[in-house]
């Protein structure tokens, strides 16, 4: 089920939006909200945020992208697939420094809002996939389940696997080259010893790989073609 949240300081435009969010036959549970401050101070997590961009607020500055700065900051807790809803385009560039997802221009062409809905729906349902992914190791005499995506990368040291997590680094007994099949499609060897993850990088170059941690891993000349290969097909 999709928690979505509408947030918009005009009644009719967030019943308006809740009424096209029904009209796709989505199971989803929508909170509506009349300003920034509200939103905030529920402290809800929604898979989907339609957020007007012209959002009065009490505080200064608390517009739409303010917010939606504010979400972004978070160090915890879900991070949204924000859809801006706008009655200006003059403000779209605005909406992308904030990783917007894509936004609609009022009056909204309900058409578009349903194939921009769509895609929403895809990125969420395919990053909520990824998150049920997980590593099963046995690390400190016991079983130990971690997500993919709380993985950054993997460095082969002898017998022994070197996982460079969220939560810091570990090592366990496995062969890089098992893991290498395993998890194929959504980590990528880039160097006989490393596996990344392709969710984790930044950018790349022809000799190395920036991740989103601001680790710097070395690319293989032998590996470079496969990997723009799997990182492509990974972010289509």
């Amino acid at each position: 089920m999709l928690k979505i949240a509408v947030c918009d300081d005009e009644k009719n435009i967030r019943s308006y939006l809740i009424s096209l969010i029904r009209e796709q036959n989505v199971k989803c549970e929508i909170a509506e909200y009349a300003s920034a401050e509200e939103y905030l101070s529920d402290g809800a997590e929604h898979d989907l945020l339609f957020l007007d961009i012209e959002l009065d607020g009490v505080v200064m500055g608390m517009n739409g992208i303010g917010l939606a700065r504010q979400i972004r900051e978070r160090e915890q807790g879900r991070q949204p697939v924000i859809i801006f809803v706008t009655g200006h385009e003059k403000y779209v560039y605005d909406a992308f420094d904030v990783d917007a997802f894509q936004y609609l221009v009022k009056p909204i062409d309900e058409q578009k809002f349903a194939e921009v809905f769509g895609r929403a729906q895809d990125k969420i349902l395919s990053e909520a996939e990824q998150r049920k992914k997980t590593l099963a190791i046995r690390h400190g005499g016991a079983n130990k389940v971690i997500p993919l995506d709380n993985i950054y990368y993997m460095e082969s040291q002898g017998h022994k696997i070197m996982l460079s997590t969220k939560d810091g680094r570990m090592e366990y007994y496995a062969r890089i080259g098992e893991l290498e099949e395993e998890l194929r499609g959504y980590f990528c060897r880039i160097h006989k010893g490393y596996l990344v993850n392709l969710a984790c990088v930044d950018e790349y170059s022809k000799t190395e790989i920036l991740l989103t941690n601001g680790d710097r891993l070395p690319l293989s000349k032998y590996k470079y073609e496969d990997f723009v290969r799997a990182y492509l097909r990974f972010m289509q």
